[in-house]
């Protein structure tokens, strides 16, 4: 959908504002776009071809309408909404309008789903399938697999990840995340050998195809062109369906790494450095526990259960028959 011609310089400057003075990550402006082109031609089908003078009852029949007539979900919807009042906010900061008319608008309240995690079972069959019976590129699918699953990353980190970031003799990687915050993570003996297997007999092969075109990146296509974001996903769904695993993508690795850190005891203000989270209260969402391991902790630390633990059973004891003297 095209924007109207009165709010494409207002929508353009806005952009402009967040990547520059805001340093937002491109796909946060990319979805900041889309979500005012939406508000622009809902208002434009309405006769209003000018942003800037949406009225508060515009912008609740845009959210009402967004709810029911597209059924977005109230994720969805609450990013929407943050688009909205960040947008006008800044309008009338910029004195483009004298009220603003998004002020008073609430976010809706969505529940809040604890992230799926897979077993380390689960995760070690998945990292494991990548093999020469895959096909030609099966070490670069193992490196993927185990650089997400041992650093915690989100698919737009790795794909985005160069050979530079990558320090063999530190045993670390080199990331760029949200918002262009850069941060160490530790990767792991099997993520480190697997991504040395692949630099050495896989990548310069892949490299030579590109004719210069690869970027520096660390993973590459067939065509040697640096892997987006979508082919990462793409390609955790083909390995998870080949292992057999349902519903698995590239979050649902960073979800299993938070979880099995927690549950193995990790701290979780280390947990949010590794995550690269600005807030603890984003880290806590990937910290769910399993009931077992509650039960564990519950049997191994609370004073009552480890009393009852070192008291010996008792044993019933089989009772002989009482045999009458009389008559005897």
């Amino acid at each position: 959908m095209e924007s109207p011609p009165v709010a494409t310089k207002k929508r353009r400057d806005f952009l402009a504002f967040c990547q520059i003075e805001c340093g937002l990550a491109k796909l946060t402006l990319e979805a900041y776009g889309r979500d005012l082109d939406l508000l622009a031609c809902y208002l434009r089908q309405r006769g209003n071809d000018d942003l800037s003078t949406a009225t508060m009852h515009d912008l609740t029949n845009h959210i009402q309408w967004l709810s029911r007539e597209r059924e977005y979900a109230p994720t969805t919807i609450t990013r929407h909404l943050a688009t909205i009042r960040v947008f006008f906010r800044w309008l009338h900061a910029t004195g483009s309008i004298a009220r603003d008319p998004a002020r008073l608008l609430e976010r809706p309240t969505a529940w809040k789903r604890l992230p799926g995690a897979m077993t380390a079972k689960q995760m070690k069959a998945l990292v494991e399938t990548p093999s020469p019976e895959s096909g030609p590129l099966w070490l670069r699918d193992r490196a993927m697999l185990e650089l997400l699953y041992g650093g915690g990353l989100r698919a737009s980190e790795v794909c985005t990840v160069k050979v530079n970031d990558f320090h063999e003799t530190l045993g670390a990687l080199a990331v760029t995340g949200k918002g262009g915050k850069q941060r160490i993570v530790p990767i792991g003996v099997p993520a480190i050998k697997w991504t040395m297997r692949y630099l050495e007999e896989c990548r310069p092969g892949l490299a030579a195809v590109s004719a210069g075109r690869d970027a520096f990146r660390l993973l590459l296509s067939f065509s040697g062109r640096p892997l987006d974001r979508v082919a990462i996903w793409q390609l955790v769904k083909k390995n998870a369906a080949r292992a057999g695993l349902k519903d698995v993508h590239p979050h649902t690795l960073r979800h299993s790494f938070a979880t099995h850190l927690v549950n193995g005891g990790a701290d979780l203000r280390v947990v949010q450095e590794l995550l690269g989270h600005s807030s603890i209260t984003t880290t806590q969402v990937y910290t769910h526990v399993t009931r077992d391991h509650l039960r564990e902790v519950i049997a191994n630390c609370h004073p009552r259960e480890m009393k009852m633990k070192k008291v010996t059973p008792i044993v019933a004891v089989k009772r002989q028959p009482i045999v009458s003297r009389r008559g005897k």
